[in-house]
């Protein structure tokens, strides 16, 4: 049965969709990105104790929910909806701060609006694949990032929770990157930091583990995890959300 909780994380996380963006999304690196598996399959994957239901997102954009896997009040993993686009909690008027969808990985223990989440709130990030774009501006060719064996990817993620004084919430959560490996330096200099299962433990334990101890799994996915292939312009418009979107164009596996 569906955690009965999630409805009110979905309504929670909702909240941050009519927030102004700010940004341009095409300028950044892995601006949008899939989460298609069966949630059985997503859950078994990444070993959170809540059941939660949820369609599946072909097209996930910036200020949108997203689902994160961290480590809840009662020391086991959950699965949560978050605002895609990092919110300090220092922050006075999140409407006026720009939007935050990735970090550098290499340095986001220094920075002050990663420090502090890098220490406490690290977390998953359940993707399928992630979109990146080649060619001059206007002709901009997409590319669906994935696993050549088709299974989930991991990201590497930061959360954090804003509170106003009027007592509005916000929490929201922001993707760490690395140097580009060689399947997605054709396309960009930057990716995602992905996990391996083996990793999540130990990423996901900010009680125990410094940023230091967990530094060395901050670097690009081997070689040969992934392919890119070119799919639709459709995907550019983050208001196209179906299946065909990430169908691919004949020949043209990167």
């Amino acid at each position: 049965m569906a955690d009965k909780s999630f409805q009110r994380l979905t309504e929670r996380a909702h909240f941050a969709l009519y927030m102004p963006a700010g940004a341009c999304y095409c300028q950044y690196m892995c601006s949008r990105f899939t989460l298609i598996s069966d949630p059985e399959a997503i859950r078994a994957t990444f070993g959170y104790a809540n059941q939660p239901n949820f369609p599946p997102r072909h097209n996930i954009a910036p200020t949108q929910p997203i689902a994160i896997v961290r480590v809840g009040g009662n020391g086991a993993r959950e699965l949560v909806l978050v605002r895609w686009g990092l919110v300090p909690s220092w922050v006075k008027d999140p409407q006026e701060f720009s939007t935050i969808i990735n970090a550098r990985s290499e340095t986001a223990s220094e920075k002050p609006s990663f420090r502090a989440a890098m220490r406490h709130r690290r977390c998953l990030i359940p993707a399928d694949g992630f979109i990146e774009w080649t060619g001059q501006k206007g002709s901009k060719r997409p590319f669906f990032i994935k696993r050549g064996d088709q299974g989930l990817l991991a990201f590497a993620g930061l959360w954090e929770h804003w509170q106003g004084a009027d007592g509005s919430e916000i929490e929201s959560a922001v993707i760490l990157t690395t140097q580009a490996n060689a399947t997605v330096s054709p396309l960009h200099n930057r990716m995602p930091v992905i996990l391996n299962p083996e990793q999540f433990d130990a990423w996901l334990d900010c009680k125990r583990l410094a940023p230091d101890d967990v530094a060395e799994f901050l670097g690009p996915a081997e070689d040969d995890l992934l392919e890119a292939v070119e799919v639709h312009p459709r995907i550019n418009n983050p208001a196209n959300d179906t299946p065909d979107i990430l169908e691919p164009l004949q020949g043209t596996l990167l």
